[in-house]
């Protein structure tokens, strides 16, 4: 009889709230990580701390929150009301226990459901919760979830609030490293979001006056075509203001939490500035044509929210409250009556939409003929035989794996060909380019539409009328690490920086990272991605290794590719802050100001040999 089959009641097993979350960590923080992307776990821990710090200041106690991070150590303290001593050790430890199901007390939250907390405590290798009310004090510590010291004080000096301290477990999250520039963001948002509150973060102080205001002058990145507009109401704020590229940029809160993946107040949102845009010009304008280039920030304030994971990145609520109206009707109407008056109020403003919007209008219209006969190409042509080898499970699916989905963009039939026999088929779908594409900076859109190669990649990426409908969700540029490899990098970069910003800034776009070297003997093979790795590399493995220089990705076998596509795959994310205007920048690096370029691949190049020349 097979183990399988021999199933009895010895094989039920009862796992208490601490294991539970140790083992299954990805029901309760997302995914893991080591710290390169903004939703790694480690910040996600964070998060749920300063949560609770939030919401004491949304009830009107505490006005400063201080956070530092030595090292691996976090440490944040609030000002509050304190837990009560009493409940100090249970909020920390017990499944569903808190004061938010009072929705008196927690009218409008960020957490409800009492296990914010507890898998912080549960994640870290140390755990430090520590009260003060009123001059007396309560120390709770903790290790891996299970206390291991609990102490009171009396008569102490310091101010009412909560101060915790976690250390996150590295048995649990692998090596990883604190990105302070993904703190600072996540703490500049929840000020910008809760006006005059003050935010102490390793030294820096974080404040704002203006709310969204300040959140939108703070990103753009480039001029915008008027001043942004500041609307606010009871439980709704937003910031409206139109750039000069395409796509469209969003940054939508729900109760102080940045919902990156949106959800029905931001999909509202949209509806309401074509809505209401319409309506004032008394124009039927496309919605695309109205939204294009539109930089704008919405903050709800919900009770009792339904986010679609417990990581809260998308809002699943359809109504504001148990007793109020939609979100979709809260948030058109809002739009409907405010941004309508603000227009007619600013002639000024109201001529400069007015004009980008027909800008739009003519563009897209001028190549609506060309996109008829691109579609009717793309579907003549057969992307399964032809470029693309797709996968099974899409980001758009009901699928548990959807967001395991991701294409590799690869230079070459080579290349694609070792991808494509080693990938995993359910998740990992195949572009091949032929060639180096175009350089697409300074050209129009329709360039898409009249560029073979652009026109079925965006077939197959299914972006053309709206990033929402992207199939898959990582976009991985594959290509050698030699100098034409890099310029195709940058080619693709310039093409979703021009007409796809979007795929970027909602962190869709990866550059593959692959070896330069294979390290051997014959007990043990060792890959290397720099020339300090491949000094190590031959350290460790004693005399006389045997060394390959791979020149391409063709030269790597389907067997190694499974090696670099798989669970050890090293992916850098494409990221666009403030700091990157991308007209500039684009122009600077893909337009024809030649000799500026060289002169700065000259200055760069003897950097490098200076450097180099110190490590010799």
């Amino acid at each position: 009889m097979s183990v399988a089959a021999n199933y009895g009641e010895e094989h039920i097993q009862t796992l208490d709230w601490k294991e539970h979350i140790r083992r299954r960590p990805g029901m309760y923080i997302g995914k893991l990580g080591d710290g390169t992307s903004a939703d790694d776990g480690i910040y996600i821990l964070i998060k749920e701390v300063v949560d609770n710090s939030i919401d004491e200041y949304m009830m009107g106690f505490g006005k400063q929150i201080d956070i530092t991070v030595d090292d691996k150590r976090v440490t944040i303290r609030d000002y509050g009301r304190g837990v009560p001593l009493g409940k100090l050790a249970d909020v920390a430890s017990k499944m569903n226990t808190g004061a938010k199901y009072d929705s008196q007390a927690f009218k409008k939250s960020v957490g409800l459901n009492g296990v914010g907390i507890k898998a912080v405590n549960a994640l870290s290798s140390e755990f430090v919760i520590r009260s003060v009310r009123d001059g007396e004090a309560r120390t709770v510590t903790f290790a891996a979830g299970t206390v291991v010291d609990d102490r009171s004080q009396h008569a102490v000096d310091d101010k009412n609030g909560t101060c915790v301290t976690f250390v996150a477990d590295e048995t649990v999250f692998g090596t990883y490293n604190y990105n302070f520039d993904f703190i600072e963001t996540m703490l500049k948002n929840y000020t910008y979001l809760n006006a005059g509150l003050v935010i102490k973060f390793n030294g820096q102080t974080f404040v704002s006056k203006n709310g969204l205001l300040d959140l939108l002058n703070e990103n753009l990145s480039e001029t915008p075509l008027y001043p942004p507009i500041h609307l606010t109401g009871n439980d709704i704020e937003v910031a409206i203001t139109h750039g000069t590229g395409y796509g469209e940029t969003y940054y939508s809160f729900v109760n102080g939490q940045h919902t990156t993946q949106g959800g029905t107040h931001q999909a509202a949102f949209r509806e309401a500035i074509a809505k209401t845009i319409r309506e004032f010009y008394r124009k039927d304008y496309d919605a695309s044509d109205i939204r294009t280039s539109v930089i704008a920030a919405i903050s709800v304030k919900v009770e009792e929210p339904l986010f679609e994971s417990q990581t809260k990145t998308k809002l699943g609520s359809k109504d504001m409250g148990p007793n109020g109206p939609s979100v979709r009707n809260f948030v058109v109407d809002f739009l409907k009556e405010n941004l309508d008056n603000y227009l007619h109020k600013h002639p000024e403003t109201a001529d400069l939409l007015g004009k980008k919007i027909q800008e739009n209008e003519k563009e897209r219209k001028a190549i609506s003929g060309i996109q008829k006969k691109a579609r009717e190409m793309a579907k003549k042509v057969s992307l399964n035989n032809k470029k693309l080898r797709d996968c099974r499970i899409h980001l758009t699916d009901k699928n548990p794996r959807a967001e395991e989905s991701m294409i590799f963009i690869t230079e070459g039939n080579s290349a694609s060909g070792s991808i494509t026999k080693s990938r995993d088929v359910n998740t990992q779908a195949v572009f091949s380019l032929r060639g180096k594409p175009l350089n697409t900076f300074g050209l129009t859109k329709k360039v898409i539409y009249e560029n073979e190669e652009f026109n079925l990649l965006q077939a197959a990426l299914n972006i053309e009328e709206d990033i929402d409908n992207l199939r898959y969700n990582k976009i991985i540029i594959a290509t050698d690490a030699d100098v034409d490899g890099m310029h195709i990098r940058l080619l693709m970069m310039t093409f979703f920086l021009q007409y796809f910003p979007d795929v970027i800034r909602q962190g869709h776009l990866f550059i593959l990272q692959t070896p330069l070297f294979r390290v051997r003997n014959k007990k043990e093979t060792v890959y290397c991605y720099s020339e300090q790795e491949r000094q190590a590399a031959i350290a460790r493995l004693g005399a006389n290794p045997e060394i390959t220089r791979f020149k391409g990705l063709g030269e790597i076998s389907a067997d190694e590719f499974r090696e670099f596509i798989g669970e050890n795959m090293r992916l850098e994310k494409v990221r666009l802050t403030k700091e990157d205007p991308i007209h500039d920048m684009l122009e600077f690096y893909m337009g024809k100001n030649t000799a500026d370029r060289q002169g700065f691949i000259i200055h760069n190049l003897r950097i490098e040999a200076d450097y180099v020349e110190e490590l010799i």
